[in-house]
């Protein structure tokens, strides 16, 4: 069977992981510009300054990526670069961002735009961020409102919210991320809140103003996985997946997704939170949970449970447990994920990030040779193909990334990429998985 005829096939980024240019064309600050800049925050103390200058060599890049073979491009808008402090709009960010999409249109790639990656202008976050409803809200109302009347007649698919779980837990409750706050529990039930609405808010604003549009968002989680497929541990991983974290509210699935797809928090929720929770006024959860097009999730790995609770496994394919930035080789964790998630959300899925960092290097001939990737990403492309033929309605699947990039606090140690970024001279060199992805698309799996 496979995957469907019409299945999608893409490479995703983020703006501030790729694109530099980080203060010109009038571009305004972001909390990652900021954060990046604070000593000791990043790995060697690098930042997303220049990163891999996609804003000067988008088109080299693009035309990769029609090399590749790919059908659609998951990128996202910085909402720095297309606003101005004032909240009016800054045509030199429309208009390059308008390159792009008209470039992607040209070599028939469909963009996927993005509209939040975490890089929220500044002077947002110093009137509260994600803790001031009424300013968070009104802000991607804004927003929103700009990206549909500049993009909209030619973007039909957009994801509200890239990962709230790691921008909120990373970024409002660790401190690993920007803004680097480090909230306490109620003030995190708040933020997540405030997110939902902010989420229904631009789903809402994208479907009044986008004719045709196709609306998801893209959350994330590491992903129960039964030790058997016994029915009886199936149903404690699936029971484990979608329970309430009490410890760690911004670390679990149902609490994101439970309010947008079936309209109301857990019930635990209410029953756990009653004395810390947040101000639900009257509409919120109607605004929360406007309707959606697609459920789009980013799945790298998981955690083996069953009957007899938590087990470490340590999977040993390719002689190695986990990957460069210590998460465990699971490619099981793809099937679990995508079949726990529209069994209980019924919505088409996409695979909107999936892929796997590893060391790579220039050999003598000039090629980065990364075959442990190939033999990596194989059998987690065969559990996603698994899913599909047991009745998963799985709609399309996203290489994460398409190239080397900024990793966050990591720097620019993780590579994630098919394309090779030398960092110091912006040459691109594909990998020896560029080649085997532009197999794997050409056949729709079948070379799997």
């Amino acid at each position: 069977m496979g995957f469907i005829k019409d299945f999608t096939w893409g490479v995703a980024t983020a703006s501030y992981q790729i694109e530099g240019a980080w203060n010109v064309d009038e571009k305004e600050l972001s909390v990652w510009d900021e954060f990046a800049h604070t000593e000791g925050a990043i790995e060697d103390g690098q930042t997303g300054d220049v990163a891999c200058d996609f804003y000067n060599r988008y088109e080299e890049d693009i035309l990769l990526m029609k090399n590749l073979g790919v059908n659609a491009y998951r990128f996202s808008i910085s909402p720095t670069r297309i606003l101005s402090l004032d909240g009016s709009v800054n045509l030199k960010g429309v208009e390059f961002y308008n390159k792009v999409i008209n470039l992607c249109l040209k070599y028939k790639i469909e963009p996927y735009v993005t509209l939040y990656h975490w890089d929220l202008p500044v002077s947002i976050q110093k009137g509260g961020g994600f803790l001031n409803r009424e300013l968070i809200v009104g802000f991607f109302e804004n927003y929103a409102s700009v990206v549909a009347k500049y993009f909209g007649d030619r973007v039909k698919n957009f994801i509200t919210f890239n990962e709230p779980f790691s921008f909120i837990s990373n970024g409002h409750v660790y401190g690993r991320h920007a803004p680097g706050l480090k909230l306490d529990k109620k003030d995190t039930l708040n933020v997540i809140h405030n997110f939902l609405l902010s989420h229904g808010t631009i789903v809402k604003v994208l479907r009044k103003r986008v004719r045709n549009a196709k609306i998801g968002i893209s959350t994330s989680s590491w992903v129960a996985c039964p030790v058997t497929e016994d029915l009886a541990d199936v149903e404690v991983a699936r029971k484990d997946y979608f329970s309430l974290n009490v410890e760690s509210p911004s670390e679990c699935v149902s609490i994101y997704c439970d309010p947008i797809y079936l309209g109301d928090y857990p019930k635990e929720y209410y029953q756990e939170f009653k004395d810390i929770l947040p101000e639900i006024k009257r509409g919120d959860m109607q605004l929360i949970s406007q309707k959606t097009d697609f459920l789009g999730h980013n799945i790298y790995t998981g955690y083996k449970i069953g009957k007899a609770g938590k087990v470490n496994v340590f999977p040993n394919a390719l002689g190695n447990a986990v990957t460069d930035i210590g998460w465990e080789f699971m490619p099981e964790s793809l099937y679990w994920g995508v079949k726990f998630l529209f069994e209980r959300y019924n919505l088409p899925v996409f695979v909107t990030e999936n892929g796997v960092s590893m060391a790579s290097v220039i050999s003598k001939n000039g090629k980065v040779r990364d075959d442990a990737r190939i033999d990596y990403m194989t059998p987690y492309l065969k559990e996603l193909m698994r899913a599909s033929d047991n009745g998963v309605d799985v709609r399309g699947y996203f290489y994460w990334s398409f190239c080397d990039n900024f990793e966050w606090a990591c720097g620019y140690r993780a590579r994630f990429g098919l394309v090779y970024i030398d960092y110091k001279t912006q040459q691109r060199i594909p990998k020896n998985s560029y080649f085997w992805y532009k197999k794997v698309i050409k056949t729709n799996g079948k070379s799997l």
